[in-house]
Formats: structure tokens, C-alpha cells, sequence
């Protein structure tokens, strides 16, 4: 987003600052009572001038900057009024009842519901369990006022785009903070409501101070291209608008801008450098009609040599957030990889201003809504969620609200066709449960595109999901056990616990008992007195906390972890540590038959490394026996084209008593230790740690571990346990 070529921070500190001078800066033409509120506007932060909390900008001069980065959405003269007097409304110095009186409820409603956005920077921090209900209310407050007024999202938005570009001055902790709230907030919901003009600043700007040295050396990178890049892209772009002419296509072409932070993270997903990056080289192609945005990429691939899987039409199915345009890629002049986009003057508007794109403000009108209604369903869906279940807490709802905004969704189908949308990670279950509370809790099974999978399956964007169901409820409590994975919502996890909340006490406590002494067993606890496990969890009697159990107010694990304490407190104090265990040395593996046959000489291919229970193929190698792979490994998919007379059905033994190597590889925000609590749940696995390393660049941390395992299911367990930990963003299975 472009910014004003005048310092309004300069401006208003000189002394020649007038009201009239900065609606012709910034090309307003206001007249009769918009600019006669915006004009009280001024004077009342003038008259009150302060300075903001933490960054301490000139309250005049941050809110007149903020209506200036709204003037880029085309907003109305109320949201401009109201972004002048945000600033002094947090700072304090100007009250909500002053601007009611003076501008209206209007202007007054919208600064109020900016200011109630604060909701989201408490709930991102670490607080007692006396103000969850409090925040859980702040943050209702805030979803009802986006729902009810879209543009008080544009607004908060807007302010933090300003509170970004301010940082610089202060100390590095509160540039972190502000930083990670945007990369975890902010970003992503105006990613979430198509607002691409800001989506780009605000992760550019928070980037900028997450990761400083990636991002001073991709913007170096850029700086010193420049002109080599500026003279290519006037080339194709010269080339382009001859060859629309030819087509008679009226349309616009133009010379994309690609943002820091884009590059980094398509450099990381790639581990390629700068170098390698080819939509460094980008263009973009504006037509009136859709039917035109398929003429021009006829234009493109009919002038260069497209490359096939950087080509995504998201004109016929668009993105979550509404986004609509086609991509795609080719081999340009010079041989240089060139990316293009195509797509209406209305898609781009949208693109760029998302829900603002939609609104229609006319004096003394409501705000006309086309299009709005779909990009804030799902803050509606929220809300009904919240009020259904009155004992959610604040960091589940937060954790829903995260889950909502995050990009990592997937787009599944009904038998009827119906589009449900979930988080990335969603099993059959919560897919039942978002369907309706009836179907959730009679789920037995589940079909997807036809074929039965199990219910810990995690669903994928563009399957048909049928969920299979008996007449009675009867939904499991070992679904509530998280490292099962059945589930994956905050969402579906409260409506199971509602159900057995109103189950009868008898029934719950028995239920818990039983639950309780099984996952006991499973860990080697079964000799911990359940009476004194419930005074360590402060309860009155093992009754009250089998009764927890079963209703599943008290996780499992809660109880398993008080339980591993008062064993460890009864035995010799000792450190855990990663200690390394020595690699297993087998020259052959008798988990593994051939064609029925045992104790050939096998061994487990260091590419895929699979485990019992993964499917499995045999490859015949010259003087080593028969080697074991994955049936999707990449190497062994080639062996099975390449040489397939070396290819033997194999399979594993019924039991397996051998311990398999696997590689995770942890990525997460390091902190204090976390190494220790990744090998303590390691240890208490009986996951053999035998080789361990980790990297650092900047903030983020790195750790690959070499784990030894018995069966798929321990490995499963292992990666779900992992996953929970605090500031672990993602656990993967490396392979080859």
C-alpha cells in the first residue's frame, strides 16, 4: 500500500496545520455535515492531544495518519471521523459519551468496536483462570461489533498498520510483541476477509522484526536486482498489451510487486535461495470481462512454454476468503521463469480491499452489504458456538477464533454437495459435529468418497465425507483423550462434554473409573492410589475426579501428569536429559515376512523408514538382501517403474517386539526449556532418543531427533503429545 508523500507527524507538530490543507492532501471532498463532523473531529483530538500507550505517537497526528491509510478502501466520511479520534479514545483523552454527543452514535459505535478489538491482544497473553470469563466476554463483545458493523475490522486493521510502521523507536520486546500479535492475528484475519493491500503490509511489517536478518537480506536482494528486473518486466509487458490489442482484449498490464515476506516463506517451503525464486519476475494482467481473463492466458501460454504445476485457476473454484484470480507461470524471454496473474478490474478490486470492495455509502444510507455476509459467516458460527456452550473458556474460544482466521483450512462436501469448511487437521468426527450435534453424537463411522476410513483420519480439501450413524447417541469418552486424535475443535470437544454432563453421576463416575484406570495401566501407573492422585489435583474425593473424568471436564492427561508426579516424587530424584541411545544393530528384521516366509535377510531403507503397521513392499538388491520401503516412497515408486522383477510382496508379523528409527523434524518459537519437555514426553513414551540436532534462525528453531519405535500407533501418539506442547508449530515425519 502506497504511502503519502507528506509526513503527517511533521505536518501537525509544525505550525502549519489546518483542517482544510489536509482534505487536500489527501483528495477529500467533503461538504455539509460529514465535513462538519470530521471538522469537530479534528478540533476534539486537537484540543485533547495526548500520546498513545507503549508507542507514545502524537494522538492528532496517528489518527489522522490512520484515516489516510483508510482513504485507500474508499471509506466513508463516519469510518474516516472515527479512525481521527481512535487514537485519543485509547490514550484516554477523549471519552466515547464526549464523541456520541458531538459526532454522533455512529462515529461513537465504531470507535467503541475498534477499541473492543483490544480483546484479542489480552487473550494473547498468559493469564489467571479469575479473568477468563472476562475475556471471553471482551472477545464476544468483539466478534458481535464485527459482525454488526464490518468496518470496524477495516478500522482496527488500519491502526495497526500504523502502529507498525512506528515500532522502530521502541525496545525489542514490545517490537516481538506487537510483531507476533500480527503474524498471528491480524494477518491472517484481513487474509480471512480478502483484504489483500493490508494482509501484505501488515505481514511485511511484522516479518520485519521477527526474522530482521532474512528480511534486511531479501529487501538488499531486491534493491540491487532493480533495474535489471524493471527493464525485463517493461519488455513483457510492452509484449503483452501489443499481443491484447491483436486479441482486441482491453485490459491493463503491469509490473507486480512481490512482497518480503511472500519470497521468504516460498524460499523456505522451496530451501532455495534467493536466486531461485523465479515470481521475483511478476506481472499482472487486468481485463474487463471473465471471458477475457481466459483469452489472455490463451495469449501467454500461446507466447511462452507454461510449466504445468505452477498453474492454479482460482477464477472457476476461488479461494475461502472469496479471492479470485488465475496464476500461472512460464518460461519467458532470456529463458527466465516468469510469473503471471490474470483476472478482472473487479476481482483485483476485491483482492485488494476485500469486504471494503463491497460497500456502497451513501449519506444518510445503511451500508450496503453485497458480498459482505459470506466473508463474516464464520464470526457469526463463532458467536452461536459461544452461546450454545456457556463454560467455554478463553483460551478455547481464542484457540477457535485462530483456528477461523488461519489459512490452513480444508473445504470438504456433504452427500448433498453441501461445501463445509474446517481446520486443517479435522477428522470425520468434527465434520459430524459441525453438521449437527445429533450426528456427531451418533457417528460410528465414516465414508470418505466412498471408501470406510477410520475416524482419526484427517480430512482433505475436495472429499465427499458420509458419515455413517446409529439410532441411539452414544458418543465415546475416548475421544476426548487427545494423543487418540479423533478429534480436533475446541468446538467438538464441548459439545461431547456437554453431552455427558448431563448423563447421571453414577454413570459418569463409573465411566471415569474405568477410563482413568486403563490409561493408568497404559502408562505403568496402575499402583498410583487414586485417592491420593485426587488430592494432587486438589479434588475432595477420587469419586469427584472419576466424575470429572467421565463428563470430560478434567482431561485424561491432566490426571496422568499428576500421577507421573507423585510416582517421580516417591522415587530417587535424577535429571532427564536427552541422552542418546545407541542405534539399534540388526542385520536382518524378523517383523518382516516374505510371501509368507520369515527370517530372510531384510533390512529397512533409510529413505521412508517405516514402521509395523505402515504398508510396505520388498526390494531385491544385490548382496543385501531384500530392503523394506514404503509402498508411496519415492524411490521405491521408481524401482516398481524402473525395475519391477526386483519388487516382492512383503509384510509385517503379527507382534513386533524391535524398535524402528523414524525422523521427526520439530519446528516451534524457541523457548525455555523446550528441549526438556520434548524428551521428558519422549521419555515417558519409551521412545529411544538416538540422534538429536537443532538450528536457529532468529526466533525459530529447528530440531531434528532420530526416535526408535515399536508400532505405527506409538509413533502416531508420539507426534500428537509433541504437538500440544506450547510454541510447537508443527511436527512432521521427514522421509528421504
Amino acid at each position: 500500500m502506497k504511502r503519502k508523500d507528506h509526513d503527517i507527524f511533521e505536518l501537525v507538530e509544525s505550525s502549519q496545520f489546518s483542517f482544510e490543507q489536509w482534505l487536500e492532501l489527501n483528495q477529500l471532498t467533503l461538504d455539509g455535515k460529514p465535513k462538519s463532523k470530521m471538522a469537530k473531529a479534528v478540533t476534539m483530538a486537537e484540543q485533547n492531544v495526548s500520546v498513545t500507550p507503549v508507542l507514545k505517537l502524537n494522538t492528532l497526528a496517528a489518527g489522522l495518519e490512520l484515516a489516510e491509510v483508510l482513504t485507500h478502501f474508499n471509506a466513508d466520511p463516519d469510518t474516516l471521523t472515527a479512525a481521527i479520534l481512535l487514537p485519543s479514545v485509547i490514550a484516554g483523552s477523549v471519552k466515547i459519551e464526549t464523541i456520541k454527543d458531538k459526532v454522533g452514535s455512529t462515529i461513537a459505535g465504531l470507535v467503541e468496536g475498534a477499541g473492543q478489538m483490544e480483546a484479542m491482544r489480552s487473550l494473547q497473553q498468559e493469564t489467571g483462570a479469575e479473568n477468563d470469563q472476562q475475556q471471553v466476554e471482551s472477545l464476544r463483545k468483539m466478534l458481535l461489533g464485527m459482525v454488526n458493523d464490518a468496518r470496524v475490522v477495516l478500522l482496527k486493521l488500519a491502526d495497526r498498520v500504523v502502529s507498525l510502521r512506528h515500532i522502530k523507536d521502541t525496545n525489542r520486546e514490545t517490537q516481538l510483541t506487537f510483531a507476533r500479535e500480527t503474524k498471528n492475528i491480524f494477518a491472517p484475519l484481513a487474509n480471512r476477509l480478502g483484504i489483500g493491500q493490508l494482509k501484505w503490509e501488515l505481514e511485511d511489517l511484522s516479518f520485519r522484526y521477527l526474522e530482521p536478518e532474512a528480511y534486511l537480506s531479501i529487501a538488499k536482494n531486491l534493491k540491487e536486482k532493480r533495474v535489471d528486473r524493471e527493464r525485463y518486466i517493461d519488455d513483457v509487458t510492452q509484449l503483452l498489451e501489443e499481443k491484447l490489442k491483436e486479441e482486441n482484449i482491453k485490459g491493463e498490464v503491469s509490473g507486480r510487486v512481490k512482497h518480503i515476506y511472500s519470497i521468504w516463506k516460498k524460499m523456505t517451503r522451496k530451501k532455495v535461495g534467493f536466486e531461485e525464486i523465479y515470481d521475483v519476475r511478476a506481472v499482472r494482467i487486468l481485463v474487463e470481462r471473465v471471458q477475457d481473463c481466459y483469452g489472455a492466458l490463451g495469449i501467454v501460454h500461446g507466447e511462452w512454454q507454461h510449466i504445468p504445476k505452477e498453474f492454479d485457476d482460482y477464477v472457476a473454484t476461488p479461494k475461502e476468503n472469496g479471492y479470485r484470480s488465475i496464476h500461472t507461470a512460464v518460461v519467458g524471454p532470456e529463458g527466465k521463469i516468469l510469473e503471471i496473474q490474470i483476472r478482472t478490474f473487479q476481482m483485483h478490486e476485491e483482492s485488494e480491499k476485500g469486504i471494503a470492495a463491497h460497500w456502497a455509502y451513501k449519506e444518510g444510507a445503511n451500508l450496503a452489504k453485497v458480498g459482505v455476509d459470506d466473508k463474516i459467516a464464520w464470526m457469526r458460527q463463532l458467536l452461536e458456538w459461544q452461546s450454545e456452550l456457556a463454560d467455554v473458556n478463553a483460551d478455547e474460544l481464542m484457540h477457535e477464533f485462530q483456528s477461523s482466521v488461519s489459512e490452513d483450512r480444508v473445504f470438504v462436501f456433504t452427500p448433498q454437495g453441501k461445501v463445509i469448511d474446517l481446520p486443517a487437521g479435522s477428522t470425520p468426527i468434527d465434520f459430524a459435529y459441525r453438521i449437527h450435534s445429533s450426528i456427531g453424537h451418533r457417528c460410528v463411522g465414516a465414508k470418505i468418497n466412498g471408501r470406510i476410513v477410520p475416524l482419526t483420519y484427517q480430512v482433505q480439501t475436495g472429499e465427499v465425507i458420509d458419515i455413517m450413524t446409529q439410532k441411539e447417541e452414544s458418543p465415546s469418552r475416548d475421544w476426548l483423550i487427545p494423543h487418540n486424535g479423533y478429534i480436533n475443535s475446541s468446538r467438538t470437544r464441548h459439545k461431547i462434554q456437554q453431552f455427558f454432563n448431563k448423563l447421571d453421576q453414577e454413570d459418569n463416575a463409573n465411566a471415569g473409573r474405568l477410563l482413568l484406570e486403563k490409561e493408568l495401566a497404559r502408562n505403568h501407573l496402575a499402583n498410583v492410589p487414586h485417592q491420593e492422585l485426587a488430592q494432587k489435583l486438589h479434588l475432595a474425593s477420587d469419586v469427584e475426579m472419576y466424575t470429572k473424568i467421565g463428563t470430560g471436564n478434567m482431561g485424561i492427561t491432566q490426571a496422568i501428569n499428576r500421577a507421573k508426579e507423585l510416582l517421580e516424587a516417591k522415587q530417587p530424584q535424577r535429571d532427564i536429559k536427552p541422552v542418546l541411545r545407541k542405534k539399534s544393530k540388526r542385520k536382518s528384521f524378523s517383523d518382516v515376512s516374505v510371501s509368507g516366509v520369515g527370517d530372510l535377510l531384510t533390512s529397512i531403507a533409510k529413505c521412508c523408514k517405516p514402521v509395523p503397521g505402515e504398508d510396505i513392499i520388498g526390494y531385491v538388491t544385490q548382496g543385501r538382501g531384500i530392503v523394506i520401503h514404503l509402498k508411496d516412497c519415492t524411490h521405491a515408486k521408481k524401482a516398481l517403474r524402473d525395475k519391477p522383477e526386483r519388487i516382492i510382496p512383503v509384510q509385517w508379523e503379527a507382534e513386533s517386539t524391535n524398535a524402528y528409527a523414524v525422523d521427526l523434524v520439530i519446528t516451534a518459537m524457541d523457548r525455555k526449556s523446550l528441549l526438556k519437555d520434548i524428551t521428558t514426553i519422549l521419555a515417558n513414551e519409551n521412545a529411544g532418543v538416538t540422534d538429536l540436532s537443532t538450528s536457529k534462525r532468529g526466533e525459530q528453531v529447528q530440531i531434528n531427533i532420530e526416535v526408535e519405535l515399536s508400532q505405527l500407533e506409538d509413533l502416531q501418539r508420539v507426534i500428537t503429545l509433541l504437538k500440544q506442547l506450547p510454541n510447537i508449530f508443527k511436527v512432521e515425519r521427514r522421509r528421504g
